[in-house]
């Protein structure tokens, strides 16, 4: 499904930041995230833990229920899943110590860290991930009736591109930018999912964005009541989007996803599981332990969980691992690189078949 075009390295700025991020990890003694990080991170326990996904329609809500439920089962931790604007919102909630676990977007992760798109000027310290878990195939959406065939045929038709701020309103303006297009070619609507569907569904709305694991759930249930199409992201601004941003790769949406007759191309972005830097080593030790023991569970929760493995928990990261994660991968003997040697380890250029 997917070919991997050097395996989600990093540009060099995010690398630069990684490296100051894994400079306070360390310590004064300029060790590694795994022996000096503990004393720099936090020293709050898994007590309480909030989880911060995306919409109740989306494919993180559905992993971040079961995830939440395996946390209180296995560390009698008092936990709760929170529905989100997704990626932005969530890096918001975690440095203002209103989640300890999220879910993000590498694009939107990597913007943080540099101080860029909806953090111009504000860049976040202390970001660290406990993992990554499977690519979100970007999903340009379209009503069969609207003529819509190219990204170019969306001038002038409404659009929804996602809450403001999400990770797919970032797509959406990264994917409109590669094609010499912006929102003053199109009438934007800053919807979520559900509602992005439901004004489709309505005839309000001609084409949307969705970036999430396949199939998007809330797309699935469109298709019961209107028929629609997948949109290719592809030509010279695919390969845009691919030279530019480090953290895309290519992408097909499979012919069977949504009852089309065959693959549609387009391209992806890493998602990664984030850990408050407040909570301690210990903690997030503990968490990671918990979601490896209880891989099934996760597995059950939507189709793309079944990609996580402890084997690639580690491939494409783009700020370094929380100390806790990193003694949880070296303690069992598994990798603990994967965004570039500033990240914790050398990139492996192995093809992957996530979404």
């Amino acid at each position: 499904m997917f070919e991997k075009r050097g395996r989600f390295t990093t540009s060099g700025a995010v690398l630069a930041a990684s490296a100051l991020l894994l400079t306070a990890c360390g310590g004064d003694d300029g060790g590694d995230a795994a022996s000096g990080g503990a004393e720099e991170v936090g020293d709050q326990d898994a007590q309480f833990l909030t989880v911060a996904t995306g919409g109740s329609s989306g494919v993180y809500y559905q992993i971040g229920a079961t995830l939440a439920d395996v946390l209180a089962d296995e560390m009698d931790s008092d936990t709760s899943v929170q529905s989100t604007g997704a990626s932005a919102e969530n890096i918001n909630l975690l440095t203002d110590n209103n989640a300890e676990i999220a879910f993000t977007m590498g694009d939107a992760t990597v913007q943080a860290v540099e101080g860029t798109g909806p953090f111009e000027d504000d860049a976040r310290d202390g970001l660290m991930a406990i993992m990554t878990m499977y690519p979100n195939t970007v999903q340009l959406i379209a009503r069969a009736d609207a003529g819509i065939e190219s990204v170019e045929d969306l001038a002038g038709a409404n659009v929804a591109v996602g809450d403001v701020g999400s990770g797919v309103e970032l797509n959406a303006q990264m994917v409109l930018g590669a094609y010499d297009m912006s929102y003053d070619d199109i009438n934007a609507d800053y919807l979520p999912y559900g509602e992005a569907t439901d004004q489709m569904a309505n005839g309000h709305i001609d084409a949307l964005f969705a970036t999430s694991g396949l199939p998007n759930p809330s797309l699935v249930e469109l298709g019961t009541n209107t028929d629609f199409v997948t949109v290719p992201i592809d030509g010279d601004g695919r390969e845009t989007l691919l030279n530019e941003y480090e953290f895309f790769q290519d992408a097909t949406i499979p012919a069977d996803t949504y009852e089309e007759d065959e693959d549609t191309e387009t391209v992806a972005v890493v998602n990664h599981l984030m850990a408050n830097d407040e909570l301690s080593e210990d903690a997030v030790y503990d968490i990671t332990s918990a979601i490896f023991d209880n891989l099934d569970r996760i597995h059950s929760s939507h189709t793309e969980a079944e990609n996580i493995t402890a084997e690639t928990a580690t491939e494409g990261l783009v700020v370094p691992l929380h100390p806790g994660a990193q003694r949880y991968y070296e303690e069992n003997d598994l990798p603990t690189g994967g965004g570039g040697e500033d990240a914790g380890g050398e990139t492996e250029d192995t093809a992957d078949d996530n979404a």
